[in-house]
């Protein structure tokens, strides 16, 4: 890492760069996942998902920028090899199958918590361990955008229809008598 005089020691910075490098690896792999159900997705739901899913892998390549860039702005260098991404991340790729479209959006939601968690965590290390506050803001922003991603997919397949006041459609249908 290059020496730098912005407030942080090396080791700060070095431990923040790692953590840096973990969310850079996760979201690479997000990335790929994402543009790899959007090519395979079939079905009924097709459009819906191959558009949403678009909107969020063009979202995914802006935050691995900028990640990146943090990276650089802190003195390190980015993980830049499939190897690399493949041994940092916590997420796993999806090998060997194509899955349905409701478990592709599952797999997916399920993937996003997982790096809203570790952001989640990583955001106290930057304050309470490393004393980089600018980092744990960036990494907010970043997480509330998984977040987002994450609400978005899994509104697309929990819960049943409702009614405006939040109420079962299915409850609200009454049989009628005699039938």
């Amino acid at each position: 890492m290059r020496k730098l005089n912005i407030g942080l020691t090396e080791e700060q910075r070095q431990g923040v760069v790692e953590l840096l490098n973990r969310d850079l690896s996760d979201a690479y792999l997000l990335l790929i996942k994402t543009k790899k159900y959007h090519w395979d997705v079939v079905g009924p739901q097709f459009r819906s998902l191959h558009e949403m899913w678009e909107e969020q892998y063009q979202t995914l390549t802006e935050t691995i920028d900028s990640l990146a860039e943090r990276v650089r702005t802190l003195g390190g260098y980015p993980v830049g090899t499939a190897t690399g991404f493949l041994q940092m991340a916590s997420i796993k790729e999806d090998e060997g199958r194509v899955p349905t479209a409701t478990e592709m959006v599952a797999n997916l939601v399920n993937d996003h918590e997982q790096v809203i968690r570790n952001l989640r965590q990583h955001v106290d290390q930057c304050s309470d361990e490393f004393h980089d506050e600018g980092t744990a803001d960036f990494l907010t922003g970043l997480m509330e955008g998984h977040e987002e991603m994450a609400w978005m997919l899994r509104s697309f397949i929990e819960g049943e229809a409702l009614a405006a006041d939040g109420s079962n459609v299915n409850q609200q249908i009454k049989t009628p008598v005699g039938v």
